[in-house]
């Protein structure tokens, strides 16, 4: 499906002040099985929940990096049980991940910075999975990030990921929600969520690049601790980064 650049920017304005249920709805409505959600086993299984409750068929995806946490695999599948629904796990090319960790070791990062590691554990992965798409559905909120995410739209052309022949939408149906919103719905609709969120880690992602924050931290300070704060991206939303 062609869906041009205008089109977009119209959605963008026509439903930024709609619920993140509407907004899933115009995602599935029009795209169908050519669009997933991407559900990376944090905060943004609310969007699992509301495709549910959408009654509409939906598809799911994860990327399964190999060093996610234990609490992470065991909310995949406790999703996979509640919505009766199959996710769509995707691995990084077990020849890459040879080559870097038996180059570089396991913890690289930590001495040349994440991006190497994600660009071949999440970024490649998701570009693959991707190209079978026209559209995704990702959890990204303003609050989450004040240095990248402050300016993200309910709908973008997305820009990192299309290509010649290639046109590719991305939906932020969560965007304009904070944090707070998003807890009150799990609450609300007894929504499963990652255990780590009762152990002080509030954004999660791989274990080694994850730890919990203290009181009146921001939820990022507890992603890649260790890099300049402003640029807390994997690539994964790499347009986010000014």
């Amino acid at each position: 499906m062609t869906i041009t650049k205008e089109t977009v920017q119209q959605w963008a304005a026509d439903y930024d002040a709609k619920s993140p249920r509407e907004i899933l709805a115009l995602a599935l409505d029009t795209f169908g099985e050519n669009a997933a959600i991407s559900f990376s086993g944090a905060d943004d299984v609310v969007l699992v929940d509301m495709a549910a409750r959408l009654g509409k068929p939906f598809r799911v995806f994860c990327l399964d990096t190999g060093r996610l946490h234990g609490e992470t695999y065991r909310l995949l599948d406790k999703v996979r049980e509640k919505y009766k629904i199959k996710i769509e796990i995707c691995f990084p090319d077990s020849a890459q991940v040879e080559e870097l960790v038996n180059t570089k070791g396991l913890f690289s990062f930590y001495v040349d910075d994440h991006k190497e590691c994600c660009a071949i554990r999440k970024v490649a992965p998701l570009r693959k999975k991707l190209a079978t798409l026209d559209a995704w559905i990702t959890g990204q909120r303003k609050d989450q990030s004040p240095g990248t995410r402050v300016g993200v739209p309910v709908v973008q052309p997305d820009a990192a990921f299309s290509g010649p022949g290639k046109s590719l939408v991305k939906f932020n149906p969560l965007a304009n929600w904070t944090s707070e919103q998003v807890w009150d719905y799990i609450r609300a609709f007894d929504v499963p969520y990652n255990e780590l969120h009762e152990k002080g880690f509030i954004s999660i992602g791989c274990e080694p690049c994850t730890r919990a924050v203290l009181p009146n931290q921001h939820e990022r300070e507890g992603r890649w601790w260790w890099e300049e704060a402003t640029k807390k991206e994997c690539g994964l939303h790499i347009t986010n980064v000014k």
